[in-house]
């Protein structure tokens, strides 16, 4: 009993602690997202390196080629070799694989898969580094001054950047001109063919109104979110950028909402806030200490135990918290602190829409890969990608523990042959085993040796 109280002391000091002495560090702005009112700033023009909070430019871009007509939210794409290559946190799709536009959104937001990203970005402009010049053109017209983009998922490059203010003003703009797509945002859980992927965003259904948007991590970026509550009729934004972890962004950023749904004073609007300039800082020392280094999608969550359809892994039990009303006063770190209420996933799906007839969106014919293109990284497990993460500060794990890759029946089609739809059935039990299944013996052609099979990734 006496270890209990002791415990329950502890954690009542650090949530106080957490709410008495502010992250002076670390950049944060709160703006009211229908008048554009500034409700708290903090070095909010200061550079930061996003992470995967970039991937909120690239449903943008991507929304808006569907509303220019460029494309439809059923229009297919094909994961290239270039996507599959990507490192952790990844859906681990074969190059190939057909995913709709719609579906691709969804996994963005809720796994935040670095080859979906590749495979969008493909599929709305040909080329990453088009892509790349489309979203520096997009902040440009929002006014996102402290931002300049190079690859659709964040991952790290010297000339990556934004800033809080940046990233407010982009939340605003995709509620604002996309309101019929907001509900990509909030999405708890996702199931695809049996497999429950859960979204890292440890604000959704702890604190009460929280309704998007996306998290973001890397060693050199730290632990970044940009935030959407809403309560009544106001609803409100938060960014916070360079937590050393992730209940303490999640923390943070609801100690700031609770604040700024408490007050109605403003100083003025974000296009008001000067730019400072200056070079992202590298919190690769903070966010990664006592983790070695791993780029895995779990430090991208607080949580032990993510409850799903009334299944957890401590029980089973079904709970909801809150129902979206007010939180009574409690402390960010209270908040983060609580278990997640159970979320019903949506369903996605892989290959093309029902009925869909129309063309297929993918990589460029030809496509190389540019000098500048800072995000085509080989694979994770190859001495360049080491290193190169290494000068990023940001070690790569070479397997995502998440990812349960889908295997495809039909390999794509040689070249100049007509092309294949490329089939995949779930990664179950069973596909495994006729995977590991031996394989009858290949006659050699004369003096040729027969090839090895390939191995499933």
């Amino acid at each position: 009993m006496i270890r209990a109280l002791l415990l329950r002391l502890s954690v009542s000091v650090a949530a106080l602690a957490a709410v008495s002495v502010p992250a002076l560090a670390n950049p944060a702005v709160v703006v009211d997202a229908d008048s554009g009112q500034v409700l708290y700033s903090q070095d909010a023009t200061r550079p930061w390196y996003p992470a995967s909070i970039t991937k909120l430019m690239t449903v943008y871009v991507a929304l808006n080629a569907v509303r220019e007509g460029r494309m439809t939210m059923d229009t297919p794409m094909i994961v290239s070799a270039r996507a599959a290559r990507m490192p952790p946190s990844k859906m681990g799709f074969r190059p190939g694989t057909e995913v709709t536009l719609d579906n691709a959104l969804k996994m963005l937001m809720v796994k935040s898969a670095n080859d979906l990203a590749i495979t969008v970005a493909e599929g709305v402009d040909g080329s990453v580094e088009g892509f790349a010049g489309e979203m520096n053109r997009t902040a440009a017209k929002l006014g996102m001054q402290d931002s300049h983009f190079v690859n659709p998922n964040g991952l790290p490059a010297a000339d990556h950047y934004t800033s809080a203010r940046d990233m407010a003003i982009l939340a605003r703009a995709l509620y604002a001109d996309f309101p019929d797509e907001a509900g990509l945002y909030d999405i708890g859980a996702l199931e695809l063919n049996g497999r429950i992927i859960a979204n890292h965003n440890g604000l959704l259904g702890r604190y009460p109104g929280a309704d998007g948007m996306k998290t973001g991590f890397t060693c050199a970026a730290g632990f970044n979110v940009v935030a959407s509550a809403t309560h009544g009729s106001r609803h409100l934004i938060a960014v916070v950028l360079g937590s050393p972890s992730a209940k303490e962004r999640n923390a943070r950023a609801a100690d700031l909402l609770e604040n700024a749904f408490g007050s109605s004073s403003g100083s003025g609007s974000l296009e008001s806030l000067s730019p400072v300039g200056g070079s992202p800082p590298d919190m690769h020392g903070t966010a990664c200490a006592g983790h070695h280094g791993n780029y895995v999608a779990d430090l991208e969550d607080d949580s032990a135990a993510i409850n799903v359809s009334g299944s957890d892994k401590t029980g089973g039990r079904n709970f909801f918290l809150f129902g979206g009303t007010q939180s009574s006063g409690a402390s960010g770190m209270e908040i983060a602190s609580r278990e997640r209420p159970v979320f019903t996933p949506e369903h996605v799906y892989i290959g093309p829409a029902p009925g869909w007839t129309g063309a297929v969106a993918g990589a460029s014919p030809g496509t190389k890969r540019g000098k500048t293109d800072a995000n085509a990284e080989p694979a994770a497990t190859t001495a360049y990608a080491q290193q190169k993460a290494k000068i990023n500060g940001n070690p790569l794990s070479a397997e995502d523990p998440y990812a349960q890759p889908l295997r495809l029946v039909e390999e794509p089609a040689k070249k100049g042959a007509k092309a294949k739809v490329a089939h995949v059935k779930p990664h179950t039990k069973l596909a495994q085993s006729e995977a590991k299944a031996p394989q009858p013996p290949v006659k050699p052609k004369g003096k040729i040796k027969p090839k090895k099979p390939a191995t499933n990734p």
